[in-house]
């Protein structure tokens, strides 16, 4: 089978083990972006530590978890996302006003859509945690 898209294999495994209250899960394989996306996770405190495992081929990453996650996915196709719908799209995705983070890929990197918000730019994007 081919994989369409590695970022949902991965959040969704992280969801999954979450749910069955693991502490600890194997995603695989690696890319740039399911970096940037954990390391978004991590800062806001949602997982732990962040093992990436080189194999020579693809990568893996082991994530600690530490059972704040209710739920993660991806935004897929990756909509455009000007500065002032940030605000409406938390809304209509997030439970609430202070829960919840969407990730978006901009000009100056993966952030949240908070730092977004701050650093006064839209991007594309890639998915929500909370």
């Amino acid at each position: 089978m081919v994989r369409i898209s590695v970022l949902r294999d991965c959040l969704n495994n992280i969801c999954n083990a979450e749910k069955r209250g693991k502490r600890q899960v194997l995603c695989r394989p690696n890319s740039k972006v399911i970096i940037k996306f954990l390391q978004v996770m991590q800062k806001h405190g949602y997982i732990g530590d962040l093992e990436i495992v080189d194999d020579h081929r693809s990568g893996k990453v082991v994530v600690d978890l530490l059972g704040r996650i209710n739920k993660c996915g991806v935004i897929s196709p990756r909509f455009d996302v000007c500065l002032g719908d940030i605000e409406q799209l938390a809304s209509d995705l997030l439970p609430s006003r202070q829960f919840g983070h969407l990730v978006l890929t901009t000009p100056y990197g993966i952030m949240d859509h908070e730092e977004a918000r701050r650093k006064h730019t839209g991007g594309k994007i890639v998915g929500f945690f909370f």
